[in-house]
């Protein structure tokens, strides 16, 4: 088992056992269940919960915050006892804390299941995000399929949210991507 450890509080490089450095774009052949990387943190602000209101029109009054009088009361009124952000921005900021924690050769995400959102995320939460590979399997010749364990951690580290996320990735020997043996140096698509 190879472990790659992402330091979330100071900019030094992996610190890994078998495996290649941060930034390195893995593929199909580079991965192996058992694999875990740790991404930076993020802050989870009001800010971004109401740019998140505002772009996906849910204005929930468990989201409200502010210095009106309704949102006073719908804190008052929550289960929670203040204003929590949306479940489903945490999972976006899960899926971008990730991309590159580890960088994959991603062709397409192909599904997302078992996820559970365990607890609230508070306003001024710092997050992060632990991946691990838990299968590996081969998709035709030149791709595979790969199951991650997810899970979204704040700083006094409460699970908030965790899942299963599945991808294609693709090999590298796949037309144009680098290959060993051919000594190609072509970068790979990243569509996200």
């Amino acid at each position: 088992m190879s472990t790659v450890t992402i330091s979330s509080d100071s900019n030094e490089h992996a610190k890994r056992s078998g495996a290649t450095p941060v930034g390195t774009t893995l593929y199909y052949e580079d991965l192996a269940p058992g694999q875990i990387w740790q991404s930076p943190s993020r802050e989870i602000t009001l800010d971004d919960v109401r740019e998140f209101s505002s772009l996906t029109g849910d204005f929930d009054p468990l989201h409200a915050a502010g210095d009106s009088q309704t949102a006073s009361e719908s804190a008052a009124n929550s289960p929670f006892g203040k204003p929590v952000a949306h479940g489903i921005l945490g999972l976006s900021v899960l899926a971008g804390l990730s991309t590159e924690y580890p960088r994959a050769a991603t062709l397409a995400l192909v599904g997302i299941t078992d996820w559970q959102f365990e607890n609230p995320i508070f306003f001024g939460e710092v997050v992060h995000v632990v991946t691990e590979i838990e299968t590996v399997a081969p998709h035709g010749r030149r791709a595979g399929r790969i199951v991650w364990l997810r899970k979204l951690i704040s700083s006094d580290g409460r699970l908030l949210q965790q899942g299963r996320f599945i991808t294609l990735v693709a090999s590298n020997r796949r037309s144009g991507y680098a290959n060993p043996a051919t000594k190609s140096t072509a970068t790979p698509r990243h569509p996200r």
